[in-house]
């Protein structure tokens, strides 16, 4: 699954400023609400109501926030990079800064485990997270996202 192509074209907020979890999931939200065309405070709710049955916390200062939304046809992603990581209550108990959220449809479960799958794999890389750390445009993360989906080749 290409985690490029799963991201909102409006869905990448580089310069996220929160001070809380619920900060960030609101920053979280509001991309996505834009992005999606839904309102923010369903995504939050949505984001919310999936936080209260553990965090998404994966360590390493990511988080990997999920919800289903009713009317959407596909996955989608956003990306938010935090000015200042955040508690998140993660697995490390280290404090969050990157944030792939994936919105689902309802009925898209097998969809949505891929996707889940995809980002938990993309992001366990050291090198990745850094680069996204460093990144200065959407379209850089975007880049980095579609060359960590490129198999490797022999060289």
């Amino acid at each position: 699954m290409d985690i490029g192509e799963l991201l909102a074209k409006d869905g990448i907020v580089l310069r996220g400023g929160a001070s809380s979890k619920r900060q960030a999931l609101h920053v979280v939200a509001e991309a996505a609400a834009q992005a999606l065309g839904v309102p923010e405070a369903q995504v939050l709710d949505a984001l919310m109501e999936r936080e209260a049955l553990g965090s998404t916390g994966l360590g390493s200062g990511v988080a990997v926030p999920h919800a289903r939304i009713p009317g959407l046809s596909q996955v989608v992603a956003v990306f938010v990079r935090l000015d200042t990581p955040v508690a998140y209550g993660s697995v490390d108990d280290r404090p969050v800064d990157l944030m792939l959220a994936l919105f689902a449809p309802p009925r898209d479960g097998a969809a949505h485990l891929r996707a889940l799958a995809a980002v938990s794999r993309a992001m366990r890389s050291p090198e990745l997270r850094e680069q996204l750390r460093q990144a200065r445009t959407p379209d850089a993360v975007r880049a980095l996202f579609v060359r960590d989906q490129q198999p490797a080749t022999a060289a």
